[in-house]
């Protein structure tokens, strides 16, 4: 009996969910984040090991992360409140800023120093700066954890990739004057296109949707508008080509502000979150590829020391100047090691963009992205259970 398309499709879609329910009871009994649990499961399964997921589903890897991610960055702004702000704004500002730097000043500084090409060194440094707001939010989601120190996480990285991205900008224009190739400006306004077009986006979404949403029900918003509004939103950012994920932060920040009448604005998206970020994760695992792992060499390895120890040293920094408690100083650059998709993509931009470069950079990029996917999400949940629930 042969398996039409169909057949195929439901029945991988019924494991990675019991994988993610599985994940979910792993991750809760072991040291191991579900994340990490459901990357290694989708290496298994992947071409790579088992070769037991359809092509078919695998080539809506694409649409399902950026389904996963509206999501998270929907949550995410919906965790800057006013209140919020006022408790965290401080040192959210410094630490996200301060790590972002961090990360790229170690990283091009040390590769120059270890005699890398400085046009690589500079853009490797620009993408170290991003982080993987997925995969750091599911961790503190994972853990139960209510204190200072998990709000203040899920602040700074609902700010992190905003700032890599200016970061990321800069660096390119300065590897074009440097190779003399263009003066390197379009690239920077795109990039501010790419911020502030998202967000206003977001807000000019989020204002009518505060005071339209949770009126069927009164007070609860259903989850059909809930999905609406954010899924508009994404298609939107997508076809403007601004940033979907700063957009959905601004639309989750403008409606949590702003709707009175709601107890929690779109608190359905939270219930259905999971099966999307399970089916994402897996397949995220099943698309890596060992042959990138094993290609990094001495410039992978030592991207990776050196931008554990910027993100260490300007969370560390940020902390401080932010007036952060003192185990929250030393701990929130270790629970900002994630990267993942952010990263690749700014990878592709700068191969695209430097053709000459481009496969050293993805050689690079592709395979330390692995280790963080990995490692990553353990940081982060040692990190979150070192610092008390009072910090």
């Amino acid at each position: 009996m042969i398996l039409n398309y169909t057949s195929q499709i439901l029945m991988s879609l019924g494991c990675i969910l019991l994988l993610g329910l599985a994940g979910d009871m792993l991750g809760r009994r072991t040291f191991l984040p579900r994340v990490t649990l459901l990357l290694i499961c989708g290496i298994l399964v992947g071409p790579e090991v088992l070769d037991l997921v359809p092509a078919l589903l695998a080539d809506r890897f694409e649409l399902i992360a950026d389904m996963a991610l509206l999501m998270v960055g929907f949550l995410l702004g919906g965790k800057l409140t006013k209140n919020a702000l006022r408790t965290t704004g401080k040192p959210m500002l410094f630490i996200s800023i301060s790590a972002a730097l961090g990360a790229t000043l170690f990283v091009t500084l040390g590769l120059v120093l270890a005699g890398a090409d400085i046009e690589i060194a500079l853009l490797l440094g620009c993408i170290a700066a991003a982080t993987a707001p997925a995969a750091t939010v599911d961790v503190i989601t994972e853990s139960d954890k209510k204190g200072p120190f998990a709000d203040l996480l899920a602040a700074v990285v609902a700010l992190d990739d905003a700032w890599a991205l200016v970061i990321f900008s800069i660096g390119v224009a300065l590897v074009n004057y440097y190779l003399k190739l263009d003066n390197g400006a379009p690239v920077f306004l795109l990039a501010l296109w790419e911020i502030l077009g998202a967000v206003g986006l977001g807000v000019a979404l989020g204002l009518p949707a505060a005071f339209l949403t949770g009126r069927v029900k009164p007070g609860r918003p259903m989850l059909t508008e809930a999905l609406g509004v954010v899924f508009l939103c994404g298609g939107l950012a997508l076809w403007l080509d601004v940033s979907f994920l700063i957009a959905a932060m601004a639309l989750g920040a403008t409606i949590t502000n702003l709707a009175r009448h709601h107890e929690y604005p779109f608190h359905e998206v939270e219930n259905i979150e999971w099966p999307f970020m399970a089916a994402f994760f897996l397949l995220a695992g099943a698309s890596l590829e060992f042959d990138a792992v094993l290609g990094i060499g001495f410039l992978g390895v030592a991207y990776i020391v050196l931008r554990a120890l910027g993100k260490y040293t300007g969370g560390y920094l940020g902390a401080r100047l932010g007036g952060a408690a003192g185990p929250a100083r030393q701990w929130v650059g270790v629970a900002l090691l994630p990267q993942a998709g952010v990263s690749i993509g700014m990878g592709l931009l700068a191969a695209n963009k430097f053709p000459e470069l481009g496969t050293k950079l993805l050689a690079v990029i592709i395979g330390t992205t692995v280790f963080f996917e990995l490692v990553g999400p353990l940081c982060t949940r040692l990190a979150l259970n070192k610092v008390p629930d009072t910090q």
